[in-house]
């Protein structure tokens, strides 16, 4: 296969999962149509906007995974990518000590401030878990393997931590 037509089907999948991402995200609006979603419109455009990012974080997959295959020879590619990997999981478990010690900080601290910013992080967690997981799946190199597979850990244990929080609260 060309460079041109890789390159036309990780992009045309990208527009797919869009396109699925923005399908299903308007059936749930015409799903929940009422009252409440006028009444609380930011809660619920909050909600629409996490529901967006997990179907097109789950619908990228693909070509994501395709990317990735067509990426398999390059060396330096994978060296840079687990690197990169590492560095966003940190971020993660950066977040993770931040959103624990935060919430044990008195209310209105600058530690209790970010602790409220670092959730955000946090829901990000299980597409970047599922993303390096794939990507260790596909990875063509032992080292790469590794290093994806401890990313892919280092995120599902930082949202892991976030969920546990919850349920410890509640």
């Amino acid at each position: 296969m060309r460079p041109l037509a890789k390159v036309g089907v990780v992009v045309g999948g990208y527009v797919g999962a869009v396109l699925v991402a923005c399908g299903v995200t308007a059936l749930y609006v015409a799903a929940t149509a009422g009252m409440d979603r006028q009444t609380y419109s930011g809660m619920y455009a909050f909600g629409d906007a996490l529901l967006f990012l997990a179907v097109f974080g789950v619908a990228a997959l693909v070509p994501t995974g395709a990317g990735l295959w067509f990426l398999r020879p390059s060396r330096t590619f994978w060296v840079r990518y687990r690197a990169a990997a590492l560095t966003i999981a940190a971020t993660a478990v950066a977040a993770a000590l931040i959103d624990f010690a935060g919430h044990t900080a008195p209310v209105g601290s600058a530690l209790s401030s970010w602790a409220n910013v670092s959730m955000l992080r946090l829901f990000l967690s299980p597409l970047w878990a599922l993303a390096f997981a794939l990507s260790a799946l596909i990875a063509p190199h032992r080292e790469a393997r590794r290093s994806l597979v401890l990313a892919a850990g280092l995120e599902a244990a930082a949202f892991a931590s976030l969920v546990l929080r919850w349920m410890a609260a509640s």
